[in-house]
């Protein structure tokens, strides 16, 4: 397969002005509305020459922006040398054409940017794959303006065409044509990811997932020790990666790192990932990384939560790790290590907001989430307690009996718990640990063996 159509797409290192328009009830702060847009754009490969916002009620149906605003835009586009107008917001297809055709510059919505920047971040045969179908699907109602040359795709149909037919016909019909070959490609990739995942359910499954840039790459680096593909950029990585994390006192568990979400993921992608998002769909425990140097954090939370209720995972136990914290004003390790959530100062009031009194507000509303930050190590052994607590409640204590010479045994509970005691007799060996079901089931099934469930209530004596 060819690489994914990224010359279809136009934001390709050319000079921007970002574009957005904003309701005055949005929760976004006015001075940080396009900072996003600008962390997307630069991403993408853009110099950014200008910036152009506009609060109103709802857009114009026909261009978007105001009449004033649209002659403000061509005025700053011709006084910059910009050679694209990208919107933050995003445009329908005649909005796009209108607004083209009223600067007489290129115009890209934020669907558009995002679906670049996957498109050069694709390195996966199942990405590339996932991708260019979210591409064509952007494409379709678009292609009367866009006007792509499909007739380059690989596995196309044709350049000829029938009497009286148009270009514009037949070149639906050669994307409806890939888009169904991509489908198909993909069902056979996600059996595949299907069977691999539930080939998992004899080990515990921990999944980060978050906003995009939350250091989730980072934090698996220093929970697990492997070397993964870091970058300080939007979407560094598109590709589910699946470590091996040994927890002391516990035993391994299988880490995976999923793809960033971000405001506004354009439908399509959501779609074309879900397999690659399978991993949080059928992880024990979800591991919500949060940066927590950004004051749109609660945006990002929600957005996060809306992505999860989307892809069906909203019901997944969640642990809330808040990260970056050594990069909040003021912070000291210690004050992180002493502070209890106890004493974490109610929201005050009107008047000017301390420089991290935000944060302090989203602990006292998140008192079970973690503050960490994966750079320094700090508040990692906290997580990993916390880890384990949850993971704790589904798993079942049991006697495991079987003869004292099963070698394998014995190693393989190595890998997969902490056994608490072992204890002999002439025969057999009894261990005492705590497994996953499908675990349990995986040695009943491989090896003789007796399994004793032990009731820990009934233990407890008053």
């Amino acid at each position: 397969m060819g690489q994914p159509l990224r010359e279809t797409l136009k934001v390709q290192a050319k000079k921007a002005v970002l574009v957005g328009m904003v309701s005055p009830q949005t929760s976004l702060e006015k001075g940080h509305y396009l900072d996003e847009l600008s962390g997307l754009v630069k991403t993408a490969g853009c110099e950014i020459v200008g910036r152009l916002t506009q609060f109103r009620d709802k857009p114009d149906p026909a261009t978007y922006l105001g009449k004033g605003k649209i002659e403000e835009l061509h005025q700053l586009m011709q006084s910059t040398g910009a050679e694209l107008a990208v919107f933050d917001n995003n445009l329908s297809p005649s909005q796009g054409k209108n607004i083209e055709a009223a600067i007489k510059t290129i115009v890209v919505d934020r669907s558009e940017v995002i679906l670049d920047i996957f498109a050069s971040h694709a390195k996966t045969y199942e990405a590339r794959l996932q991708v260019e179908l979210a591409q064509l699907l952007y494409m379709r109602p678009r292609l009367k303006r866009m006007w792509t040359h499909l007739e380059r795709i690989e596995g196309g149909i044709g350049s000829g065409r029938g009497p009286g037919e148009k270009q514009l016909e037949l070149d639906r019909r050669m994307l409806d044509k890939r888009v169904s070959e991509l489908r198909k490609k993909l069902e056979t990739v996600e059996k595949r990811r299907e069977r691999l995942v539930a080939s998992r359910n004899e080990s515990f499954t921990v999944s980060l997932v978050g906003y995009t840039n939350a250091g989730k790459s980072t934090l698996m680096r220093a929970l697990t020790g492997e070397e993964v593909y870091i970058a300080n950029q939007l979407f560094a990585t598109l590709d589910t990666k699946t470590r091996k994390w040994s927890i002391p006192n516990w035993g391994e568990v299988l880490l995976s790192d999923t793809v960033g979400f971000v405001r506004d993921l354009p439908h399509h992608l959501v779609a074309s990932f879900k397999s690659t998002l399978e991993e949080a769909l059928q992880a024990d425990l979800l591991l919500h990384v949060v940066d927590a140097s950004n004051p749109e954090a609660q945006l990002q939370i929600d957005t996060v939560e809306h992505v999860l209720e989307e892809i069906g995972a909203s019901d997944k136990e969640t642990l809330l790790v808040f990260n970056k914290v050594d990069r909040l004003p003021g912070h000291t390790p210690a004050e992180q290590t002493e502070t209890s959530e106890d004493d974490i100062p109610e929201p005050e009031g009107d008047g000017e907001p301390l420089d991290r009194s935000w944060y302090d507000i989203m602990r006292n509303k998140y008192r079970s989430a973690i503050s960490v930050s994966a750079a320094s190590g700090e508040g990692l052994e906290l997580l990993r307690a916390a880890v384990i607590e949850r993971l704790s409640r589904s798993h079942q204590l049991v006697d495991i009996v079987a003869d004292v010479g099963d070698g394998k045994l014995s190693s393989l509970l190595a890998r997969m718990t902490t056994v608490e005691s072992t204890t002999y007799d002439e025969s057999t060996a009894t261990y005492r640990c705590r497994l996953a079901e499908g675990a349990i089931n995986r040695i009943e099934r491989e090896h003789e063996v007796e399994v004793r469930r032990i009731d820990e209530l009934a233990e407890i004596s008053y």
